[in-house]
């Protein structure tokens, strides 16, 4: 007797798991993201932007701020008020200056010690120190400062609240827009864009919100490491945060929707189809997104904290956007089957396909394909010539720092205070040079301050001065106060004074720059520490200019080696290589000239460059692998040369769509009136674009197709043309 046979329970327990395995996968990103999404408001609470907080920990700039605390006992952040009229102020006006200055004391926020307000030689402005709080809402406590003062200025007199404080503030200001603003013209941008690629209503939708749980998760992780202390978080990169997941996740999503769209036309059922879509996608997205996260954790070498957190930031990011196309998308495809076309949906017809020989016969990239095939020798040269060209503009990009006061585009009240400040007071007013120096040597290098023509005068930190300082002359620390009064004894820390030199420049001028390079010098050998606000950005230029030195070769070996891995080949990977590479130095000289030209920058930060490269590179090269998988897929079935014809028949669109998206998800990044923001968000723009529509359309697949089955060297593919 045989046992009986139950066919049906395997068939049930199959539909059972096709509808229990999507559905809860899609309640676990739902889940995540329901956690994640409400910390969109909240990224200020664990976000930084101070400079002092990236710099390395053994460089000057960073070993004075940490010795500053201790020196004044306290780290608040100071705002330079400056009161100015085109008049002599009057006796009035200054009284009700001096009120209303010490009147800030009363703001939450500000510290009891405000300076009296001190009028200028010219007697047109007043100025004043206000300490704010290190641990109040820098940007809440300036507004209501500013407020306050502006209430209470007499008639005539315009005030200004500037200074270390001041500039942070207006930064917190750029920044503000990031979560709402930014988002919402990327997203708006991607869907209008989706629309037009996929003529459906669904479908942008089931994209975009693969690309919004990415980010949603992403956050989620990336805001508890830096509520942990594991992670540096500022504004710019929340900001490339935000992009670079919409823009990959979108990315890898089209890669995937473009061969389920293939394999519903061959596969009835829409679990087959998904099945297969995963199996072609699962390798360019693995290695797409692995090229991402190896050059940006490149950036871990960085000396800067502020490039060496990006890394790890933005590889959370892409790990996710992979994650959510790999696992989130397949399974709302499943959901929705052919019905996510609606009402282009793809038809299940296997003969059309058989006849078109798997590659469509007509349109712009299958005539672009032919054409390649005809002049492929011609197309590549003429293609390197004009790239060639375009690197020029290079020669005319000034990478090495802006002042501080242009970091914020548009207008900015502490810059405008900043110059009303210049033409009235010493320059750097508010924002000293600071020298750590031992007790013993402290006449010794206020001799060498006193000696720089960039120095207006010098202090040295005394808790025992009303003002907490004493001016320090040829002849030693001078007393403060009433004739017959004693000169107060200077701080000492671990047996260090603090000097500070009032610089004659405006604290981020590069004259001020080249004055504490000067001092630096002038007192090397000795155990003084200079630092300062000034000290500060030229440390991080500095640093800056060393990483990119670094980091951009070592990026260059890693994608190579990982391209070998991929394409099994040692040809393909350097001509890839080197095509990438021309792409970028066009991007930038373009750049250059765009920035010098027509924007009228005032410079560039060393680590636009940087930035750019790693961008540019790490997902300009994502184009050209979603193009070589395929043509070698096709090229072990057809040979190279056809290879590269079916394979840029067949990737074109879905190609050009990604660059588009991607293109103008990092366009978005200009709404932020940040300097750094609008350069990056120009150059890796214009860079992907031109991957996409010359580099990746042209150079590639004619260089491919005209060296032929010797790009897979030393593969076997290299062996057989057939």
């Amino acid at each position: 007797m045989t046992a009986p046979k139950h066919p049906a329970r395997p068939r049930r327990v199959g539909r059972l798991l096709r509808i229990l395995l999507p559905a809860l996968i899609i309640l676990s990103w739902l889940v995540a993201a329901s956690f994640g999404g409400p910390l969109f408001g909240k990224v200020d609470e664990v976000s930084s932007n101070d400079r002092t907080a990236y710099l390395p920990s053994s460089s000057d700039s960073a070993r004075v701020q940490e010795l500053q605390t201790r020196f004044a006992g306290s780290d608040e952040i100071p705002a330079i008020v400056v009161a100015a009229s085109d008049g002599k102020l009057t006796e009035a006006q200054r009284t009700a200056l001096s009120e209303a200055v010490a009147a800030t004391k009363e703001i939450p926020g500000v510290d009891d010690d405000v300076s009296p307000a001190l009028a200028s030689d010219d007697g047109k402005a007043v100025q004043a120190f206000v300490p704010i709080r290190s641990d109040a809402d820098l940007g809440e406590v300036v507004t209501d400062i500013r407020a306050h003062l502006d209430d209470a200025a007499p008639s005539g007199v315009t005030v200004y609240v500037t200074g270390p404080a001041g500039f942070s503030a207006d930064l917190v200001a750029g920044f503000a827009g990031i979560d709402g603003i930014l988002l919402g013209v990327a997203l708006a941008a991607v869907l209008v864009i989706l629309v037009l690629v996929y003529r459906s209503l669904l479908l942008p939708v089931v994209v975009l919100a693969t690309s919004m749980f990415a980010l949603c998760t992403a956050l989620l992780v990336v805001w508890w490491l830096a509520k942990w202390g594991v992670l540096l978080l500022s504004g710019q990169t929340q900001g490339i945060l935000f992009i670079l997941v919409i823009g990959a996740a979108t990315d890898y999503a089209l890669l995937f929707v473009s061969r389920f769209r293939e394999a519903l036309r061959v596969e009835e059922d829409r679990g087959r189809a998904v099945l297969s879509a995963w199996k072609g996608a699962f390798e360019p997205i693995l290695a797409s997104g692995g090229t991402v996260i190896a050059g940006l954790l490149c950036l871990l070498l960085s000396d800067l904290r502020s490039n060496s957190a990006l890394g790890p930031v933005a590889a959370i990011g892409i790990v996710f956007a992979m994650l959510a196309a790999l696992t989130l998308l397949p399974a709302l495809l499943m959901a929705f089957g052919r019905a996510a076309f609606w009402p282009r949906r793809p038809r299940f017809d296997p003969d059309a396909v058989a006849a078109e020989g798997g590659m469509p016969t007509t349109g712009v990239w299958a005539r672009l394909a032919g054409l390649i095939r005809r002049r492929s020798r011609v197309i590549w040269i003429a293609t390197t010539l004009v790239l060639a060209a375009g690197t020029l503009g290079v020669l005319q990009l000034d990478a090495s720092g802006v002042p501080q006061s242009d970091l914020v585009l548009g207008s900015s009240p502490a810059r405008d205070g900043q110059k009303v400040l210049g033409e009235h007071f010493p320059g750097g007013s508010g924002s000293p040079v600071q020298v750590v120096v031992a007790k013993g040597s402290l006449q010794r290098a206020a001799d060498a301050l006193l000696a720089d023509e960039g120095i207006d005068g010098v202090t040295v930190v005394a808790e025992d001065s009303p003002s907490g300082t004493a001016p320090v002359t040829d002849d030693g620390v001078q007393p403060v106060g009433r004739p017959g009064t004693p000169a107060p004894e200077p701080t000492v820390v671990d047996g260090d004074v603090m000097l500070q030199g009032t610089l004659t420049a405006a604290a981020d001028s590069s004259a001020a720059e080249e004055t504490v390079r000067r001092l630096r010098s002038a007192l090397e050998g000795s155990d003084a520490v200079v630092g300062g606000v000034t000290a500060t950005s030229l440390d991080t230029d500095d640093a800056s200019l060393h990483d990119r030195a670094l980091i951009i070769p070592v990026i260059l070996v890693v994608i190579m080696l990982i391209l070998m891995m991929l394409l099994r080949a040692i040809v393909a990977p350097v001509l890839l290589i080197v095509t990438t590479v021309l792409s970028f130095g066009t991007a930038m000289g373009v750049s250059a000239l765009v920035f010098n030209g027509i924007l009228r920058f005032p410079g560039a930060d060393p680590a636009v460059p940087l930035y750019g490269f790693v961008f540019l590179v790490a997902l300009g090269i994502d184009y050209n692998i979603f193009l070589m998988t395929r043509v070698r897929e096709e090229s072990r079935r057809h040979g190279t040369r056809e290879g590269v014809r079916r394979g840029l028949a067949i990737t074109g669109g879905v190609i050009t769509s990604a660059g588009l998206v991607l293109a103008t998800t990092f366009a978005a990044l200009a709404v932020i009136p940040i300097l750094f923001l609008a350069q990056l968000a120009f150059i890796v723009a214009f860079g992907v674009l031109l991957d996409t529509f010359v580099v990746r359309s042209l150079l590639v697949p004619a260089l491919v197709h005209d060296v032929g089955r010797a790009v897979w060297w030393p593969s076997k593919l290299s062996r057989g043309e057939r």
